[in-house]
């Protein structure tokens, strides 16, 4: 089922049927609503692909209780951002400081006024919408609009530790607009802005697994991260972003190779390990753009490290 694009997600974590019941019935009608009877479940749920903006969970559980899967959550990445509220019978002071210090957001004792959970509720959620939408911003390039180099270093971390743990490879495309100074040049700054806004779009356009990243990596160049990808694969791609920029007939008179806008890429591929450095695919997918440039431009070049 397709959510309305501005109603956010809670998930109710509680052994009791009772209690997601009673909570359920009074937040539904603002806000889609999940469920979970253990922690299991909860952390399961909040590292999926659709996360809940918002955790209300019960302490007191069978097997994982709160405070450990609140603890987890607040370790992993991809889940400490997700702010938790607990809501339980365990109403000492020391009880409510331990779960502030695990990073919950606020706590909550049964009995429980539904007015009151109401209203906290609205203030978290409207706090992690504004919280949201800086992330976005700091993330996201001004001009094209897709995500900037700071987002693709946090991303690109990301892949290369979840390459180390599964020993799969990790493919890096470095693409450069051919020419784009002389197009500047001759065109102007504001036609300038349009190409790299329609280069980006397209380059966004063409990927298709969820798993693939486009950036701006800076000025004219983009890049690209291909999880579980080997060098045939990211060169498969790779002639595919060629071929969308080509097809685009983008008009170019400066370029020293063709009539319109082309681009040349570099591609690199590695099964990441914990002794390697990042920055050693990088280097290498940059390596093979300048030999791409070398060799003609408009072209792709790849390299396997695990093969030299």
């Amino acid at each position: 089922m397709e959510l309305p694009p501005n109603k956010q997600t809670i998930l109710i974590v509680d052994d009791a049927p009772a209690n997601i019941k009673v909570l359920g019935e009074a937040l539904k009608f603002d806000y889609h609503i999940i469920v979970a009877t253990n922690g299991e479940k909860a952390l399961q749920i909040a590292a999926s692909s659709k996360p809940p903006d918002l955790i209300l969970m019960d302490i007191i559980m069978p097997g994982m209780d709160g405070y450990e899967a609140c603890k987890k959550l607040k370790q992993e990445e991809q889940t400490r951002n997700i702010p938790v509220v607990f809501i339980t019978a365990k109403d000492q002071e020391e009880d409510e400081t331990h779960g502030l210090e695990l990073g919950a957001v606020d706590y909550i004792t049964k009995p429980f006024s539904l007015p009151i959970v109401k209203a906290r509720v609205k203030t978290h959620l409207e706090l992690k919408r504004h919280r949201d939408n800086l992330e976005h911003l700091s993330a996201c390039d001004g001009l094209t609009g897709i995500p900037n180099r700071r987002r693709f270093e946090e991303m690109f971390d990301q892949e290369w530790k979840r390459s180390i743990r599964q020993s799969r490879p990790l493919s890096l495309v470095m693409m450069d607009i051919d020419y784009f100074k002389l197009f500047n040049d001759h065109y102007g700054h504001l036609l300038g802005d349009d190409c790299l806004k329609l280069v980006a779009e397209t380059l966004l356009a063409t990927i298709r697994r969820p798993g693939d990243f486009v950036a701006r990596y800076g000025g004219e160049e983009f890049v690209c991260i291909l999880p579980e990808t080997d060098k045939e694969g990211a060169f498969t791609v790779a002639e595919l972003f060629r071929k969308s920029i080509d097809h685009l007939k983008m008009k170019h008179e400066k370029s020293r190779i063709s009539d319109h806008v082309t681009i040349s890429l570099g591609v690199a591929t590695t099964i990441p390990k914990a002794e390697k450095a990042m920055k050693f695919l990088i280097e290498e997918a940059d390596k093979a753009l300048y030999q791409a440039k070398e060799a003609g431009r408009n072209r792709v070049i790849g390299t396997d490290l695990d093969l030299k």
